[in-house]
């Protein structure tokens, strides 16, 4: 039999019940050896008495000329009374030198008749000492002699069973075979039971996860036991779920940075409509990102790629929420959802960590230059383009209502082309609607004249990439 779990039930089912029932049946036989015994002690006492009170009769009431013929005739047919009566088991009548006059029953006595020890017994007789018992343990037999006090010449010796094991096991025949029906029929009870109850869920759940492995993540299993193992068919329909959740997400992620595709960012951003949910969905784009393509090769683009998902990730990791969310439609656009509050922060993050990286990405020239010269789309004239910065448009349903994806996406689409007109890694914010009332927009007013501030700003602090080109250049002078 296939080691399953029916299989190793079903055993430790046999392996238990005939435990039982052999612990049943010597419980049963010791039981009915002992009570046997017991009965048996007890009829040889009372067969004692009744012979010594038969034997005093006849002698009191015997002419003491009878013959002997005639008093052996008496005291057989007393031993014929009790052995029909089933008193006694065995009688022996023996002169006062232990000869052997009559035997009579069905048990033969294997005692060894030693004269001097029964002619010891014989003148050791008083009126209170008339019994003499010897247990043969061997033979599971008791002989008693009985030797009356008013009777001379003669002694009697019963034999009496004290029970056997034959005897035992046809007495207990009846009621083994019995507990061994009764344990056939509970066993059947249990294991019908037992597989509606375990291994029927169990097979359930194993088809269900073969079909599963299969790629049928539509599969859904019902099992109504109101015990563990309907939990864990809810656990398994809510595994399946997942996966298919997940699976399609793997399916639509970009294979460059693993980051949620265009499905996954748009159910995110209708959930998010959906459930009134306050948020800022920035759109991110790398500027120059085409030209450095060309110049380098798609290998480096891919390099810049995932140097910008890095960002986003470990910007998140510090500074956002634990349910923001970061896309990738494609190309160099990325995607980020974030709480209004923390937008700001994150975009400034994200700036500060690209301005600072991106100049590794180029060569030692290019970089001193701060541009390379690539061809136009446009045309084919050679075109000088700088170092790439990122633009970063947020559209937020905070001001303003907020009904689709597509919604969002127009109004982020305008925002990042105004973004990219400013040359340099930027934020643009859209601030349109008056729905959180004077004092956020003063607030918002406020950024809006600091970032214009920056944005006009042409001396005095120089951009991260200007003190990055005049360091190399400060070491290419060292160099040469």
């Amino acid at each position: 039999m296939r080691n399953t779990l029916q299989a190793r039930l079903i055993t430790s089912m046999v392996m238990s019940s005939l435990f039982l029932i052999a612990a049943f049946a010597a419980i049963q036989l010791y039981n009915q050896l002992q009570s046997s015994a017991e009965s048996n002690l007890y009829r040889a006492n009372v067969g004692a008495i009744f012979t010594r009170d038969k034997l005093e009769r006849l002698f009191s009431g015997l002419d003491r000329e009878a013959s002997p013929s005639v008093v052996e005739n008496k005291i057989k047919n007393i031993f014929l009374s009790a052995l029909h009566s089933r008193i006694i088991d065995n009688a022996i009548l023996l002169d006062e030198n232990a000869t052997p006059l009559i035997s009579e029953g069905k048990i033969k006595s294997t005692f060894t008749y030693d004269k001097k020890f029964l002619n010891e017994i014989y003148r050791s007789k008083t009126k209170s000492k008339w019994l003499f018992p010897v247990i043969d343990k061997d033979n599971r037999v008791i002989y008693l002699f009985v030797m009356p006090e008013n009777i001379y010449g003669y002694f009697v010796q019963l034999t009496f069973s004290l029970g056997s094991l034959k005897e035992a096991v046809n007495d207990v025949y009846a009621p083994v075979r019995f507990m061994v029906i009764a344990v056939i029929v509970a066993n059947i009870v249990v294991a019908v039971l037992l597989s509606r109850a375990l291994i029927s869920p169990v097979k359930i759940l194993n088809r269900a996860t073969k079909n599963i492995a299969r790629g049928n993540l539509d599969e859904k299993i019902s099992i109504k036991t109101k015990d563990e193992l309907e939990e864990l068919a809810d656990t398994f329909n809510y595994m399946t779920v997942e996966l298919k959740r997940m699976k399609a997400k793997a399916e639509n992620a970009n294979p460059l940075t693993k980051l949620p595709g265009n499905v996954v960012i748009r159910e995110e951003v209708e959930r998010r409509i959906k459930s009134k949910e306050k948020f800022i969905l920035i759109y991110c784009d790398l500027d120059n990102f085409k030209a450095f393509n060309d110049k380098y090769g798609v290998h480096a683009g891919d390099e810049v790629i995932m140097f910008t998902a890095k960002i986003f990730e470990k910007t998140i990791a510090k500074n956002g929420a634990r349910n923001d969310f970061i896309g990738h439609e494609g190309g160099d656009d990325f995607l980020l959802l974030t709480s209004p509050e923390k937008a700001e922060v994150i975009a400034g993050h994200i700036i500060v960590e690209f301005d600072k990286g991106i100049i590794e990405f180029y060569s030692e020239k290019d970089a001193g230059k701060g541009y390379i010269e690539a061809t136009a789309r446009d045309s084919d004239r050679t075109v000088k383009f700088p170092i790439m910065s990122i633009s970063m448009a947020g559209v937020s349903n905070v001001l303003r209502e907020i009904t689709s994806f597509s919604q969002l996406t127009n109004i982020a689409a305008g925002l990042k082309k105004a973004a990219k007109k400013y040359g340099k890694s930027n934020f643009l914010m859209d601030r349109r609607g008056d729905d959180l009332g004077a004092a956020h927009r003063g607030k918002q007013e406020e950024e809006k004249k600091a970032d214009t501030e920056r944005r006009d700003q042409t001396g005095g602090r120089r951009s991260s990439i200007e003190e990055r080109r005049d360091a190399l250049k400060k070491r290419r002078k060292q160099n040469e």
